[in-house]
């Protein structure tokens, strides 16, 4: 099914307001937007040298509170930028009909990041977190699969915090800078 949002494109906020407008979890966001670097110098010159030649766009569907966000989206903010690809943030909450059309296993995970072309066709997604860190969230999701269970939040909140030690713990810069960088590609650009 092809989805098309050329209506979106121009409602959102640039990165930088998103970032000068958040409550929650700024200094982080901020320390890990100043951290980055590139994985390798092969990646670099990937973005570096794209110049948006395909004219993509990019909307990235998310909130200032969800920890994923936290740790992707300033990775995202600093590739896209160097791609010289136009980037703007559809706040989720204000946002949800688009939103719920990418849900992730039925939920709103987030960060949701579409890559529209020229068009406003979406060419494809990437989110909420990198392949190998989902894949925990899946495994949960298979062995929790009742949101009712009166356990369920303590389960979640404990997957969670695994997840961000994973973060911590990992080189998920590269997943992230790899996992997009074939995303791209299969567009043929």
């Amino acid at each position: 099914m092809t989805i098309r949002l050329p209506h979106k494109v121009g409602t959102g906020i640039t990165p930088k307001q998103f970032m000068e407008g958040m409550q929650k979890n700024r200094e982080r966001f901020e320390d890990i937007y100043r951290a980055f670097e590139w994985p390798n110098r092969e990646d670099e010159r990937y973005f570096r040298g794209f110049a948006n030649a395909k004219n993509l766009q990019v909307l990235i569907l998310c909130t200032d509170w969800c920890p994923d966000v936290i740790w992707n989206v300033p990775l995202l903010f600093r590739m896209l930028e160097d791609a010289g690809v136009p980037v703007e943030v559809l706040p989720m909450e204000e946002h949800l009909e688009t939103m719920d059309l990418f849900l992730t296993d039925g939920g709103r995970n987030q960060p949701i990041v579409l890559f529209l072309d020229g068009e406003g066709t979406v060419l494809g997604k990437w989110g909420a977190r990198p392949a190998y860190i989902q894949e925990v969230m899946n495994e949960f999701r298979r062995k929790n699969p009742d949101r009712t269970d009166p356990d369920y939040q303590e389960k979640v909140s404990r997957v969670r915090r695994e997840i961000e030690s994973i973060y911590r713990s990992t080189d998920y810069v590269s997943a992230v800078v790899t996992e997009v960088r074939q995303l791209i590609a299969s567009f043929g650009v």
